[in-house]
């Protein structure tokens, strides 16, 4: 791992998200906004705004990903745990934050979404490989799990993609002398089994729209540890 890797680098975006198109991207978010609490479903809504800004294709990723229908912000907040994490099982979805860390540790583009989360425009596509920063994501996790002083923590790692095995071995390396429990899941069925759970860390919108709980574990990491040099912020939009 002495290859230095910065994980979801694209050139192209210091141009697409930089001073120059940052005013034009948080127009087309207000009013993508506008069309989503008016029942406008997220496709079409960003094709016509994407459409109609002449936006790339990562410009308007960076907008389903970072704009929301404001009740689905609403209930989403109203089910993030804050603090009295300790004694309690957390449930990681694996691969999504330690992905958005390595991001963000590599200085590429991240976004901060209306509801709080970090996410990034990584993509996953079934493969992944362990870069330089994978460590050093996993320490800041496990650092972080024990200020929360936690009973219990559980990885949960999505089978198909590649390398969760080696993955898994490195959590478990690198967790191991830590005042908490540790487990690794590699499973078929991530999401479904993190909808049902509580204390969940995750930015995948469909996970955190369903379960009963969850951490903005991320974003706390990378405003302690500023981190998000390269960030898009949506999260005021909320209050528009």
């Amino acid at each position: 791992m002495s290859k230095t890797t910065r994980r979801g680098y694209v050139p192209r975006d210091e141009k697409e998200f930089g001073d120059e198109y940052r005013c034009k991207l948080h127009k087309a978010g207000e009013e993508l906004l506008f069309l989503l609490n008016r029942g406008y479903n997220i496709k079409g809504a960003s094709t016509f705004i994407g459409n109609h800004y002449l936006l790339s294709e990562r410009q308007r990723l960076a907008l389903v990903r970072g704009i929301s229908k404001s009740e689905d912000v609403t209930n989403r907040k109203a089910k993030e745990v804050i603090d009295s994490f300790s004694g309690k099982t957390i449930n990681i979805d694996g691969f999504n934050t330690i992905i958005t860390l390595e991001v963000a540790l590599s200085n590429s583009l991240i976004i901060k979404s209306m509801d709080g989360t970090i996410r990034d425009l990584a993509g996953l596509r079934g493969t992944y490989s362990v870069i330089d920063k994978t460590d050093i994501a996993i320490k800041l996790l496990g650092e972080r799990l024990g200020q929360y002083k936690v009973n219990k923590a559980i990885f949960y790692l999505d089978k198909p993609v590649s390398n969760s095995g080696r993955l898994k071995i490195r959590i478990l390396e690198l967790l191991k002398n830590l005042q908490f429990k540790v487990d690794v899941e590699i499973i078929n069925n991530v999401d479904s089994i993190l909808e049902t759970k509580e204390n969940v860390v995750s930015s995948d919108a469909i996970i955190i729209d369903k379960c009963k709980s969850w951490i903005n574990m991320n974003n706390n990491i990378i405003e302690d540890k500023k981190l998000g040099v390269n960030c898009v912020d949506f999260s005021k939009f909320y209050f528009l």
